[in-house]
């Protein structure tokens, strides 16, 4: 098979998005529209990704990196211009796939079907359309009296009689890379928008002899681009529902399907349970057995079987089987949590490990902390990890049990089986099997009011 680029147009100002940023930018399902494109076009079978940038172009650059190509569009002079700025970096030989960096709801599998469809027709050009029952302000395919594609005309171009034809263009195209870059040299902007419209190669070949096709997509939806951000979430939440219904149909249990946010990197196993207002984002994996929410947010984090995390924010973790989070936990970056912990109400863990049957219940804070197995926290417990100017760790032993309002001021050690009582401030080791109080003895003043009112 031979070498295919895809060339994604992603220079457009966007005037109507009223943003100082660029539209491909703008996140759908939570991902920036450009990169959404880049990845459909790479898992179809791209080698090489060309990312066509003008206005804003930084923005682009940074989300895509090394990753792609970058050729500038610096005239603005419609699809044509932008093509011909890229030029260089499209081979003279192979396929062109070219994509539109704000229309991020084509498949990888209408590429790939694009592509075959290009190679099996031996067609020197392929055009993405689709049927509408009204055509709207969208290019028309002009046919033969065999179904043969004989050109586009854009609507501003277009008769009454064009402006009838339901078959609308896609704004995506398949070229053999040779005819793209020979046709290219021979468009001109005479037209009522004064641009180089990319839809005139085809007309070109056409007269030249050269086969033109057209690949017919099943899904209308799949060439909405975004112009506003109306449009933006109507984009949004088409992708939405595409992820969520692909994993309720591989198993997954959604109390409200239409509520929950999951972006396309996320795996989830079967008789895993998402609960309404639930959003897993990045490389987060859901195992099998996890009723997750209502209204959780779970970045980049594994959570083994039979979790449960209930309002929970959890965030570059890693959570073990069946344990309990939630509800109004804060699981923050760089925190391991065992099997059958529970992580109760209104705790806070930060860049700690926590062993297999430990249990913080309520009002919590353990930052930088290397916690034992069946560690018992008191509510109110504060390991204080901050001296304003350095982050400390402290080391807690199995078995220990910390009573409420405990202060661990670190770094300090508590030992296996070691108690703290409650209210004391812990300053030094606590040896294992002891136990620690650090609290002012308490001092009863009777009839101190009498006095103090005379």
């Amino acid at each position: 098979m031979s070498k295919v680029t895809a060339v994604i147009m992603a220079a457009g100002k966007g005037t109507r998005m009223k943003s100082s940023h660029s539209k491909p930018f703008f996140k759908v399902a939570g991902v920036p529209m450009i990169k959404q494109v880049c990845n459909t076009a790479r898992a179809a079978g791209a080698d090489n990704i060309v990312v066509i940038v003008g206005h804003k172009k930084e923005e682009i650059i940074e989300i895509m990196g090394d990753t792609v190509s970058f050729a500038e569009q610096t005239r603005m002079l419609g699809t044509g211009d932008a093509v011909m700025s890229a030029e260089k970096l499209i081979p003279d030989s192979g396929e062109v796939v070219i994509l539109s960096g704000d229309a991020p709801l084509i498949r990888e599998e209408s590429v790939r079907e694009a592509l075959k469809a290009h190679q099996d027709g031996a067609n020197s050009a392929t055009v993405f359309t689709a049927v509408l029952p009204d055509g709207g302000r969208y290019g028309r395919i002009l046919r033969d009296e065999n179904g043969g594609v004989l050109g586009i005309v854009e609507f501003k171009d277009a008769d009454e009689k064009q402006r009838e034809i339901r078959e609308i263009n896609g704004g995506m195209y398949v070229f053999n890379a040779k005819d793209l870059k020979e046709s290219l040299s021979k468009i001109n902007n005479n037209n009522a928008q004064g641009e180089y419209y990319l839809t005139d190669t085809l007309g070109i070949l056409n007269s030249e002899g050269k086969k033109i096709g057209a690949y017919v997509l099943k899904d209308a939806d799949e060439i909405l681009g975004v112009n506003d951000k109306f449009e933006l979430s109507k984009v949004d939440k088409i992708l939405r529902m595409r992820i969520n219904e692909a994993h309720a149909r591989a198993g997954v249990y959604f109390q409200d399907i239409e509520n929950a946010f999951i972006s396309p990197e996320v795996r989830i196993d079967p008789d895993a349970e998402i609960y309404t207002g639930t959003i897993l984002e990045g490389n987060t994996h859901i195992a099998t057995g996890c009723k997750i929410g209502p209204n959780s947010h779970i970045t980049n984090s594994i959570l083994r079987e039979n979790v449960v995390a209930d309002n929970a924010v959890i965030i570059d973790s890693e959570i073990g089987n069946g344990t309990k989070v939630g509800p109004f936990t804060y699981i923050r970056p760089g925190s391991k949590i065992g099997s059958d912990c529970k992580i109760g109400d209104f705790v806070e863990i930060k860049n700690s490990t926590l062993g297999n049957g430990t249990k913080v219940s309520h009002l919590t804070y353990i930052g930088d902390s290397d916690v034992g197995e069946k560690v018992n926290f008191g509510c109110g417990t504060v390991t204080s990890n901050y001296d304003g100017k350095k982050k400390y760790r402290s080391t807690i032993g199995n078995r220990a049990f910390i009573g409420c309002n405990t202060n661990l001021v670190s770094p300090v050690t508590v030992g296996d089986d070691a108690y703290i009582a409650a209210g004391s401030t812990i300053t030094d080791e606590v040896p294992g099997k002891s136990l620690a109080i650090a609290r002012a003895r308490q001092v009863v003043k009777k009839d101190w009011k009498d006095k103090r009112d005379m």
